[in-house]
């Protein structure tokens, strides 16, 4: 009998349209012999599922639909939202509180990697490498001479919580500064203003089936901008080169610290962590929980350069998060 699988998509922040995409591709990956996929699209708190022409609300007291004369419970979500309240750990938060089995990482794991500054000082007590940092929040009085006095010139100001670089600015003078602060607290109450490390960036994501750990190539980022911002991402401006051209022993570096970011974490199903190179040694940047799976997206690039089929790739993943809530339940009992 087919598995009911809702694929969650949209969301409430600017990385909704990139969601969509990453749920369109996952259409084409789940295995129709399997699974009986329903879109569901998210937006505040209207969710609606829609399939085969038709729109039906989403009963949010079981995540529940009614269509063709019957109701449809889930047994699984995939959740494919970047951003709020996909990533930031609240979809999962419900669905746990349901007891329905999800694909990503749970409340306190998801919560904890979308906010930058928390989780680089969490990382920090494993011994993970990364830039210097100061965090500002809303209303608060911004001193740009001691920021800077952390930090240096030139740095990086962001969102704190939010991702695909949206609303990020590379600041080059004291002047810049503010704007910038100003423009990252526009789309969050909180801005992360790290130093620039020069260097090549690198991505590399992992995931876990049956406790067991499987680690893919490493993707090298050329950006043809000045660092890999929204137009680079999104718009072809970047080459991404799988496995990246840096040396075994670098290679085998960043694999036991992706090893130990998802395991300090707790993560679940696939994740994806970005590094920078400084002085031959990598050093963390962020992590992300629900990493885009477009057909130009890096994750389906690196599972290509592994030989994997993403397809099974996803059955497992899903097969996993249920078998995994049913050992929950058990345990609860």
């Amino acid at each position: 009998m087919k598995k009911n699988i809702a694929l969650l998509a949209g969301g409430d922040s600017p990385e909704a349209a990139i969601s969509l995409k990453s749920a369109g591709q996952m259409m084409e990956l789940l295995d129709t012999s399997k699974f009986e996929v329903y879109p569901v699209f998210v937006s505040g708190s209207e969710w609606i599922a829609r399939r085969d022409g038709l729109e039906v609300p989403v009963d949010k007291n079981d995540f529940s639909i009614f269509a063709g004369g019957r109701k449809i419970l889930f047994d699984c979500a995939c959740i494919m939202i970047h951003g709020t309240p996909g990533e930031n750990g609240l979809l999962p938060a419900y669905f746990e509180m349901l007891g329905i089995p999800h694909t990503t990482c749970g409340p306190l794991a998801g919560a904890l990697t979308f906010n930058k500054f928390a989780c680089k000082k969490f990382l920090e007590t494993a011994g993970i490498p990364s830039a210097k940092a100061v965090l500002v929040r809303t209303a608060e009085e911004v001193n740009p001479r001691n920021i800077l006095e952390v930090t240096g010139l030139p740095c990086f100001v962001k969102p704190n919580n939010g991702g695909s670089s949206f609303a990020t600015t590379k600041v080059k003078s004291a002047g810049e500064l503010l704007p910038a602060i100003q423009l990252a607290l526009t789309i969050d109450s909180e801005a992360i203003i790290e130093e620039f490390i020069p260097g090549t960036e690198i991505t590399n994501g992992l995931m876990e089936l049956n406790g067991a750990l499987t680690v893919f190539p490493i993707t090298e980022i050329e950006s043809a901008t000045e660092f890999f911002d929204v137009e680079a991402k999104y718009q072809g401006l970047s080459r991404e080169i799988t496995p990246a051209r840096i040396p075994d022993s670098l290679r085998d570096q960043v694999f036991g610290l992706s090893r130990t970011i998802y395991k300090h974490l707790n993560c679940k199903g696939i994740v994806r962590i970005d590094y920078i190179i400084r002085d031959g040694r990598p050093c963390f940047l962020e992590v992300n929980t629900i990493p885009g799976m477009s057909a130009a997206s890096i994750v389906p690039q690196q599972l290509r350069a592994m030989g994997m089929d993403a397809r099974d790739v996803f059955t497992d993943i899903i097969e996993e998060a249920v078998s995994r809530m049913a050992a929950r339940k058990k345990g609860n009992n």
